[in-house]
């Protein structure tokens, strides 16, 4: 028997060198391996004929079993079909071609008995089925046919002639031609202990389910065995890394944290903040290395958390680090710090790109020392030249935007590692965080500090601009700052730069009496930070901006933000841009500016933004409607996996009982040693397909 990994699909009958070519192009399929894990995304019921009465317009797919009465040709030029008036003596459809004309009247005869299959639609009050396949009742075995596969196929393999029922066809060929059971790839123990269907069995069912019970225990046990080697893979590295590094021991919660908590404190602690500080207080306790991950929306205080934990860095003899991934951050966090420490004996320094050398040496100085106690920057940071005296802990700002080489850089500046304490307002699903974060603890904070006033988020159609900016008008006289976003998205770049410098220009005319900055990626840092600044300033009273302002500057008098095309913006981005208003103590407003025709999700994008502020209720919908490969910062480059079958909005519950399961295996083997589990570590080589230890630097 051949090896499906490594032989090539050309050389398999039925596929040959042409049609290899477009599925190694199209679909990446280069081995019979990666051809049998092309799985359907659908399939259809065909045991089951209908009468035409018994159909309506909102039916998914149909059989029906009569005679053509007649044949007739419509319209004109791109309008002209094909329509054949068909049946069964309970009532007539109407089968449609707008392709292919000549074909079918030449195959297809009249008063000739046909099983018809399609999807109905209602069209001028009659039930059409267009491009319906038709057979000879003799021709078709209809119990065999039973469930279908649908195969999704690119323009470009239609063209080809590989559709769906041909992908299905070639697919029949190729496990016909596997004579062999399939090599099993869990353990016998663990398919006896989780009643799981055999690789062999569950791949030809998947397939070709014999009944709709065999087809759910084909996608149970592949989703199983998918979700369980992600989580094994995340779990052994977690463990390895526990062993590996240790971390350095924060025995105690000394006088700088104390003086803080009683003198400094702009205000108590929301229940969620101290669960939070208690969780870093306990990992940074135990001698083991803290990775941790702390999640909350904009404006829920984790500023406040990460300075905390900082101090108990400081009772304890080390030094403390924060990096954040824009100057303008930064130099946020660093003012903010500053007034935060105000009357106590810290020294706090700022460390970015645009430091001079006369400013830099005297602080890289102080690093060595020791006298430097907290440290703030951008990339800067990890720099060669940048050592310290004894680096206990690393707080990351807005993790996704730094690369995962680039944190690591930070490990080689200590004998241990420093704990890292990892914050992003981009909410992520639980289900998505264990996939991705599945190495690091996760915090959440899910309050937000008392006296601040929900968003108020309205969705309004651009024909009503006369009204909006009568309301902008009037919080601009009351002396508040308004931003106004513009899509800037890379598909139509120079034209959504030119919507938004018209954008601008447009602004400019209908707020004469007000100051307008513009930023766009598309400029200068030193161009951009100085247009900041004067918004920051308050020197701007209306800001015109893309997306780059999702991260950054903290203005509390901005009061409204106007968010121009919002049906281009995915729900995790437009929730961030929301997030950047609502920082002060006035009632906060958030306006989606769309045209009139909407797609339907799309519409549900904007209901739900207008329904919820909860960050994580919007990341779980926004993972449902869009999928996990698209979520707004969690394309981790340290994620080296492919779902092919399982889906982590749908199958979280799975996800989580994997893990149960996955963790038990690494407790029981923690040198991978057990015979009983070679195929488990063997397969695990197998899927990795890059040698760095992403997971330990994450």
């Amino acid at each position: 028997m051949f090896d499906l990994a490594t032989r090539d699909i050309k050389y398999i009958s039925g596929i040959g060198p042409q049609k290899a070519d477009i599925l190694n192009k199209e679909l990446k399929i280069y081995s019979v391996l990666d051809f049998i894990y092309y799985f359907p995304y659908k399939y259809v019921d065909r045991s089951r004929i209908y009468y035409v009465h018994e159909i309506d317009g909102n039916m998914p797919f149909i059989q029906l079993k009569g005679k053509i009465l007649g044949f007739e040709t419509l319209g004109e030029g791109r309008q002209r079909r094909l329509v054949g008036h068909f049946s069964d003596g309970t009532g007539v459809v109407d089968l449609v071609w707008f392709q292919g004309i000549k074909y079918v009247t030449s195959r297809y005869k009249v008063n000739e008995e046909y099983i018809v299959f399609g999807k109905p639609t209602l069209f001028g009050g009659r039930i059409n089925v267009a491009h319906p396949d038709l057979d000879k009742p003799d021709e078709l075995k209809l119990t065999s046919k039973g469930l279908q596969p649908y195969y999704i196929t690119t323009d470009k393999m239609k063209r080809s002639y590989l559709s769906s029922p041909a992908m299905a066809k070639m697919m029949a060929n190729v496990l016909q031609q596997i004579t062999e059971p399939l090599q099993e790839t869990l353990p016998e123990w663990m398919i006896k202990e989780y009643s799981l269907m055999s690789l062999n069995e569950a791949i030809r069912n998947i397939h070709f389910p014999s009944d709709s019970e065999s087809l759910r225990r084909a996608q149970y046990r592949l989703k199983f065995e998918e979700l369980f080697y992600i989580q094994l893979g995340i779990l052994r590295y977690a463990k390895d890394r526990q062993q590996r590094y240790r971390g350095f021991a924060f025995e105690k919660v000394g006088d700088i944290f104390n003086t803080f908590y009683t003198q400094n404190l702009p205000f108590a602690l929301t229940n969620a903040q101290k669960r939070v500080l208690k969780e870093i207080r306990q990992d940074v306790g135990c001698g083991r290395q803290m990775n941790r991950l702390l999640q909350g929306d904009v404006g829920s205080g984790k500023t406040l958390v990460a300075l905390m934990s900082m101090l108990i860095a400081l009772d304890n003899g080390y030094q403390a680090c924060l990096m954040a991934p824009t100057e303008i951050l930064a130099n946020q966090h660093y003012e903010t710090i500053k007034q935060l420490l105000t009357g106590m004996n810290i020294r706090v320094e700022l460390l970015t790109g645009s430091i001079t050398k006369k400013k830099r040496e005297p602080i890289l100085t102080g690093l060595v020392t020791g006298d430097v106690h907290i440290l703030i920057g951008t990339h800067a940071v990890i720099e060669e030249t940048v050592q310290f005296s004894s680096l206990g802990l690393v707080v990351i700002d807005e993790q996704h935007r730094f690369g995962v080489a680039q944190r690591a850089r930070l490990w080689h500046k200590n004998v241990y590692p420093p704990h890292v304490l990892v914050m992003t307002a981009t909410p992520i699903p639980r289900t998505l965080a264990m996939t991705l974060y599945g190495d690091l603890e996760v915090s959440i904070i899910d309050e937000l500090p008392p006296g601040r006033k929900p968003i108020a988020t309205v969705h309004q159609f651009d024909n009503r601009r006369d009204s909006l900016y009568q309301s902008v008008k009037k919080q601009l006289a009351e002396g508040r700052q308004v931003y106004i976003v513009f899509p800037l998205i890379k598909e139509s770049e120079k034209i959504d730069l030119k919507n938004l410098e018209e954008g601008y220009y447009h602004i400019c005319e209908e707020f004469p009496d007000y100051s307008v900055c513009k930023v766009h990626g598309k400029m200068k840092p030193a161009e951009k930070d100085e247009q900041m600044q004067l918004f920051v300033t308050g020197q701007a009273q209306i800001m015109v901006a893309t997306t780059v302002i999702e991260v950054g500057v903290n203005v509390p008098n901005a009061s409204v933000m106007i968010i121009e095309n919002a049906e281009r913006f995915g729900l995790s981005q437009l929730h961030q841009l929301r997030g950047r208003v609502g920082r002060g103590a006035d009632q906060s407003y958030c306006i989606l500016v769309t045209s009139y025709k909407l797609a339907e999700d799309t519409r549900k994008r904007l209901e739900i933004m207008v329904r919820t502020n909860d960050g994580f209720e919007i990341a779980e919908a926004d993972l449902k409607l869009r999928g996990p490969g698209d979520l707004e910062g969690t394309q981790q480059s340290g994620v080296a996996f492919d779902l092919k079958i399982a889906d982590i909005a749908r199958d979280g519950q799975l996800l989580q009982y994997v893990r149960g399961i996955a963790q038990a295996v690494v407790d029981g083997d923690p040198t991978a040693s057990l015979p009983q589990n070679d195929i488990l570590w063997q397969r695990l080589r197998a899927l990795r397909k890059s040698n760095v230890n992403w997971a330990s630097i994450s």
